[in-house]
């Protein structure tokens, strides 16, 4: 059986709502999901940043400034895991293609992913994408622009 999430994070990677705040954020997306999809709906902070992937949903990673494809061979993995195994506070790469400085939260990822310390998850949302509407009303409630990931797994 595979799962799907729906999962909201803000842009800023290290950023975290009070508890409150986020209360109100998690109501608005309750708002926006049907009673099963509210079933599932969760607020989970973390205590470092944390990669927010979509699983089997990633089809390519592009540089945002040259547009190369990073996704084959083995760089995007190794950054990662690099960041994440030494407990590194940076996002912080290089990437091979045009040798820019550049965050790997900023990479152009489709689907989308992306890195974060507070996480609005919902399992089985019953639902796909959030629209823009929805998308800024979420925003509106947490105090912070956001972006949506759809995970399957």
């Amino acid at each position: 059986m595979s799962d799907n999430w729906l999962i909201v994070i803000p842009e800023d990677p290290y950023w975290q709502p009070e508890r409150a705040t986020a209360g109100r954020a998690a109501a608005a997306l309750a708002g926006m999901l049907s009673e099963q999809g509210r079933r599932g709906l969760e607020a989970l902070w973390h205590d470092t940043v944390e990669v927010v992937h979509c699983f089997a949903n990633l089809e390519r990673v592009t540089c945002p400034r040259c547009g190369a494809d990073l996704h084959t061979g083995t760089w995007l993995g190794e950054a990662i895991t690099e960041r994440f195994e030494d407990g590194s506070a940076t996002l912080d790469v290089t990437v091979p293609c045009c040798g820019t400085g550049i965050s790997l939260n900023d990479l152009v990822y489709d689907w989308p992913m992306g890195f974060a310390r507070f996480r609005l998850t919902v399992l089985h949302p019953d639902r796909a994408w959030l629209t823009e509407a929805e998308l800024t009303e979420t925003a509106d409630a947490l105090g912070h622009p956001v972006r949506q990931i759809l995970a399957h797994l």
